[in-house]
């Protein structure tokens, strides 16, 4: 355990809220992972079009995000997934929680924990009109640079790019 987790763990303790672990995501978690996936975007982004089935959606977080990014979960004391971050290279393709543990600073212990592993930049894109997301990063010290009209994702939902600099 890194530093900066153990002074989270700590944290999450004084706050009463029981301790939360960052870990590594591995295989094992890929249902626990797309529950959290599936659920946070249905809470948050009701008006998205479900354009896959909860079964592809397994398969791809199983053979596609878990091998491909590096991952983290947040889990409970009792080994429950709260939440999950993926990035790949300089880019945060994923953080998500479950709609239960909001605003308990698990999402905030992620991006640090992803912050360490890519401490130059990051980039994200997040749905312009999940406005608690864009908040949530621009309170993290996220620009966004560029905007788009939803073409360059499959959902046709106009999106933003933003991003992250050290130091800046």
């Amino acid at each position: 355990m890194t530093e900066h987790e153990s002074a989270q763990q700590e944290q999450g303790q004084q706050q009463g809220r029981g301790t939360v672990r960052l870990r590594r995501g591995a295989a094992e978690d890929a249902g626990a992972v797309t529950q959290v996936f599936l659920a946070s975007r249905a809470a948050a982004m009701p008006y998205l079009p479900r354009v896959h089935s909860d079964e592809d959606t397994l398969a791809w977080i199983t053979h596609v995000v878990l091998p491909d990014s590096t991952v983290w979960v947040a889990e409970s004391e009792q080994g429950d997934v709260l939440g999950f971050a993926s990035l790949e290279g300089t880019e945060l393709d994923h953080l998500y929680l479950r709609p239960d543990v909001l605003r308990r600073g698990i999402g905030s212990r992620l991006l640090a924990q992803v912050r360490e592993a890519s401490p130059e930049e990051l980039t994200l894109h997040v749905f312009q009109r999940n406005t608690a997301a864009r908040a949530f990063y621009e309170r993290h010290g996220f620009t966004a640079v560029d905007f788009n009209d939803g073409s360059r994702n499959e959902e046709n939902e106009p999106d933003a790019t933003y991003r992250w600099v050290a130091g800046g």
